[in-house]
């Protein structure tokens, strides 16, 4: 789909048309890894000459990194009510663990782009990228992360300082893991014709759960 828009003149306007060309580049990850994503057919695809994307954001980079925290925010929003209807808090700490790992599992694997993204970040979006776009982008990280930080203490209080640290491993751990479980076509069929070789293959949802589960047990206090 091309869309094709009349100049711009308020910043109601202008804000609409960064929203639009945030939209065309979720809907392009839906269809295509994150290397795949260039501003030349983004521009294409949102009716808009390249120089004029460039007045909104600065590179493909920065539309990523703005679209990384959109969808961590619409993650941790569901987050909340996955932990809150999932998890007993008058449970034993171990059984509270494990269900928190379960979930957080769970919900990452279902969200592959969010985690493409998390294992993009350090290696390619924050490249290419001025100082205050990554700035700003550390910024609102910062608040996601205390956002589930506070998610997780309410739920695992025996965490305490550790809440935090955990919180950053599971983003990272999820963008690290997400690279194993979507081989490329060469590889995959590598698997298929020599079945042993698939050992290294990693569903994303097990790999996190057993990770996510023994990173817990691991930093939680022992009785």
């Amino acid at each position: 789909m091309i869309v094709t828009f009349q100049r711009a003149r308020t910043e109601e306007q202008r804000e609409l048309r960064r929203q639009a060309i945030l939209d065309m580049a979720s809907t392009m990850l839906d269809e295509m890894p994150v290397a795949a994503v260039t501003l030349n057919e983004l521009s294409r695809r949102v009716g808009l000459a390249k120089p004029n994307v460039l007045r909104y954001f600065e590179s493909r980079e920065a539309v990523l990194l703005e679209l990384l925290d959109r969808f961590l925010r619409e993650w941790l929003t569901d987050l909340a009510g996955d932990l809150a209807g999932g998890v007993d808090d008058a449970a034993p700490m171990a059984e509270r663990a494990t269900a928190v790992a379960e979930i957080l599992s769970r919900s990452l694997s279902e969200r592959a782009v969010l985690c493409e993204l998390f294992g993009a970040q350090g290696s390619v979006l924050e490249h290419n990228v001025s100082v205050e776009v990554v700035a700003r982008y550390k910024r609102a990280s910062l608040d996601r992360l205390t956002t589930m930080t506070t998610l997780l203490q309410k739920h695992l209080p025996e965490l305490a300082d550790n809440a935090a640290l955990f919180s950053l491993q599971t983003m990272v751990l999820a963008g690290a893991l997400s690279a194993y479980s979507s081989p490329p076509p060469s590889l995959d069929a590598a698997y298929r014709a020599e079945p042993e070789l698939a050992r290294f293959h990693l569903e994303l949802r097990d790999a996190l759960k057993l990770s996510l589960t023994a990173t817990l047990l691991g930093v939680l206090p022992r009785r």
